[in-house]
C-alpha cells in the first residue's frame, strides 16, 4: 500500500503541535506548573493533555481517512476561541503584557509573545485551509469525512 504524502493541512497541524509545545514550555517557565503538584498544576496538565490527545488522535484519523477537513475546521474554530479567551480577551488573567513582563529579559518575553502570536496565526491558517479543503470536497461531490 502506498504511503500518502502529508498535505498542507497536515503540515500545518504538525506545526501547531510544535508551537503549542513551545507555548506549554512558556507556561511552565512562567510558573503555571507547580511542584509538588497542586490544583493549578492539575488543571494545566489536563488542558495540555487534552489538546495533545485531540491533535494526536485527529492526525491519526486524518492519515487513516477516518476524519477529514470538517473535523479540523471545528477543532480550529475551538482552538481560536480557546486561544482568544486565554490570552487576548478582556477576561483573561494572562494577556500578552503579562506574558511579556513575566521574564526578566525583554528578549525572552518578546520570544514568548512572538511564539504565542505565531501559534495563533498558524491555527488561523490551518482553520482556513480546513474550510477550503472541506468546500473543495463538497463541490466535487465527494463524501465529506467528519
Amino acid at each position: 500500500m502506498p504511503v500518502r504524502q502529508p498535505d498542507t493541512l497536515e503540515r500545518l497541524i504538525k506545526g501547531i503541535v510544535v508551537l503549542n509545545g513551545l507555548h506549554a514550555v512558556d507556561h511552565v517557565l512562567r510558573g503555571d506548573f507547580h511542584w509538588p503538584i497542586d490544583d493549578q498544576s492539575i488543571g494545566f496538565i489536563v488542558v495540555i493533555a487534552s489538546i495533545y490527545l485531540v491533535l494526536g488522535l485527529g492526525l491519526i484519523g486524518y492519515r487513516r481517512g477516518t476524519v477529514g477537513p470538517r473535523f479540523w475546521a471545528g477543532i480550529g474554530l475551538g482552538g481560536l476561541a480557546f486561544g482568544w479567551l486565554s490570552h487576548f480577551s478582556p477576561f483573561t488573567d494572562q494577556p500578552v503584557a503579562v506574558i511579556f513582563h513575566a521574564y526578566h529579559a525583554p528578549v525572552m518575553g518578546g520570544i514568548a509573545v512572538a511564539l504565542l502570536i505565531l501559534l495563533m496565526l498558524v491555527v488561523l491558517v490551518a482553520t482556513v485551509q480546513a474550510f477550503v479543503y472541506w468546500g473543495m470536497a463538497k463541490s466535487d461531490g465527494a463524501k465529506v469525512l467528519p
